[in-house]
């Protein structure tokens, strides 16, 4: 089955087309702003404009503006193909990501996350999410435990903050997503903002 991945959560943008875990074309793009742009473009540039039979999207944590254009293109293109849609976790990708280059063991991931904080999960050698999402400040990002292995864009921050670790900066892409278990895969497309909004209902309720 061909499988189209989308993922736009973080600062980088990528796309991919798979037949089953083999890697048929794939982009990755370090993009900082303008993820709407440039993502459709990206799509239709792969074999066959991307058509799949399934389509794939990353559902967070990372900017509220890249997680909502990237399943915003997903659902548009999962209901013109009549194709099965389905997400994963942005920071279980990176876990896997960092086990496939550093070997399977347990792994700290930190990314960026709003208002200065940082994104961070512990996972284990066999990909298992070990304790729930955080947004922390850096400060106690580093005061928690954590692997000896940190993986992720705030992964050299976070060594230096501790004073001890291996760091392994990496940024998600979907041309990786065959690394992830099926388990990881839901049909349940919520987002995982990982924070509360910044916008407020009037007299500074949270929505």
């Amino acid at each position: 089955m061909l499988t189209l991945t989308i993922d736009s959560a973080t600062e980088a943008c990528s796309v991919a087309l798979h037949d089953g875990a083999v890697l048929v074309a794939g982009d990755w793009r370090m993009l900082g702003r303008g993820h709407a742009e440039q993502l459709v473009p990206m799509i239709a540039a792969l074999p066959g404009q991307g058509r799949a039979a399934r389509i794939s999207v990353a559902l967070g944590p990372g900017s509220f503006t890249g997680l909502r254009v990237g399943l915003a293109a997903a659902r548009a293109l999962a209901l013109a193909w009549r194709a099965e849609l389905v997400g994963y976790p942005t920071l279980a990708l990176l876990a896997a990501m960092a086990r496939a280059e550093r070997g399977d063991q347990t792994v700290t991931v930190a990314t960026t996350g709003g208002h200065g904080e940082w994104f961070v999960q512990d996972f284990g050698a066999d990909g298992a999410e070990l304790g729930p999402l955080q947004s922390l400040p850096p400060a106690a990002a580093a005061a928690r435990p954590g692997a000896d292995l940190v993986a992720g864009s705030q992964a050299e921050a976070l060594v230096a903050a501790r004073g001890t670790g291996t760091a392994l900066p990496l940024w998600p892409d979907a041309r990786q997503v065959a690394l992830l278990p099926a388990a990881a895969f839901s049909p349940d497309v919520a987002l995982r903002y990982g924070r509360a909004p910044d916008a407020r209902l009037p007299g500074g309720i949270a929505p």
